[in-house]
């Protein structure tokens, strides 16, 4: 990846699936990645061994990315050991319920809403400042097919989401004259992650044989995208979504 040694990379919820999938993946390609985490120390430790064990630089640091002074504390823990964050993988998956909206509460489905983007915003704000300085920078927003393509019991997601692909789309036209690109990855379905631990064999079967490319995304597809447009060869290219999904649906 060209120009990308000693950039400084921000993982949000990296300690698992996608997260830690893209850690390694922007480690390998010569960049120093910080692996957020909000619950698991020892995950995240493994992430950031598994990265120093081929060559590559990491560092773990735990915070809930909703609270904007967990946030801040993380960013002035990085610049003092590496400086200014030039990548922003917002990743990490706030917690959410599955069920009809005739049975969902406001707070279910507001506290969802509210989180999502309070915590894309407290990371976003935190990471502004180095960016507009180097006059460099890559914003990348992970988020769903769900937010496009309604599934049963998922509005809160969806939703969520789709909340958040139109602030990416609104800060790509204001942070492009600094330099700063904003993008979006929509993956489908994708094994080994928490969110496919909630579908059983026959939904995951009926998933796969509506994808034509015939299986479901693995934690390194997605990080490919995301990597991608954490590069130089992505120069061009804001308020983008790639989706990662097989050709399961196509926009």
């Amino acid at each position: 990846m060209a120009g990308a040694t000693g950039r400084v990379a921000l993982v949000t919820g990296a300690s698992h699936g996608i997260g830690a999938a893209t850690a390694h993946l922007l480690a390998a390609r010569g960049m120093r990645v910080v692996v957020n985490y909000l619950h698991s120390d020892t995950a995240a430790e493994e992430v950031v061994s598994g990265i120093e064990a081929t060559g590559g630089r990491a560092m773990a640091v735990r915070a809930d990315v909703r609270e904007a002074a967990a946030v801040e504390s993380m960013i002035e823990q990085v610049q003092a050991a590496w400086g200014g964050i030039s990548v922003l993988v917002h990743n990490a998956l706030i917690p959410y319920v599955i069920k009809p909206f005739q049975d969902m509460t406001w707070e279910e489905l507001g506290g969802k809403l509210d989180d999502e983007m309070r915590a894309a915003v407290a990371v976003t704000k935190a990471v502004l400042p180095a960016m507009t300085e180097q006059g460099w920078g890559r914003i990348i927003y992970l988020g769903t097919g769900l937010s496009r393509r309604p599934r049963e019991g998922m509005i809160a997601l969806g939703t969520a989401k789709a909340a958040l692909a139109q602030f990416a789309r609104y800060l790509a036209q204001e942070l492009g004259p600094r330099g700063i690109t904003v993008n979006v990855v929509e993956p489908g379905p994708v094994e080994d992650t928490r969110m496919a631990d909630v579908l059983d064999e026959e939904h995951k079967q009926r998933q796969v044989a509506a994808t034509p490319l015939g299986r479901l995304a693995h934690p390194g597809d997605v990080a490919q995208a995301v990597a991608f447009y954490a590069s130089e060869e992505s120069a061009f290219m804001t308020g983008t979504t790639a989706a990662v999904n097989g050709g399961m649906f196509m926009y």
